[in-house]
């Protein structure tokens, strides 16, 4: 699974956040300094999604808000995901307007 995160270092609590656009919000206590709360957002990671630091790639974003992330083989999805993840429902086609020109 690869995740669009953006992150928020220095927060009040760890926790995943809504789904904003195509990224996920991750805030973090940790400091946004020398790439550690980077380091601090995979272990937190790994604990909500069940898998073990090295299941955890970063692919971009190490000292940046907007990163990348792979995690393999995920065993628990967060809210957020599964929300996002749900199939939209279809339209109700009980009312249909008809689009014929008139004569």
């Amino acid at each position: 699974m690869v995740l669009n995160i953006l992150g928020r270092p220095s927060a009040k609590r760890d926790k995943i956040g809504r789904v904003i656009g195509h990224q996920l919000e991750v805030s973090v206590k940790a400091i946004p300094h020398l790439g550690g709360a980077t380091a601090y957002m995979v272990r937190f990671l790994a604990e909500v999604f069940d898998v073990p630091k090295s299941a955890i790639e970063v692919v971009f974003g190490e000292r940046n808000v907007n990163k990348q992330v792979k995690i393999h083989a995920p065993k628990n999805l967060p809210a957020p995901i599964q929300a996002a993840s749900e199939p939209v429902a279809a339209p109700d086609t009980a009312y249909k307007k008809s689009h014929k020109k008139p004569r």
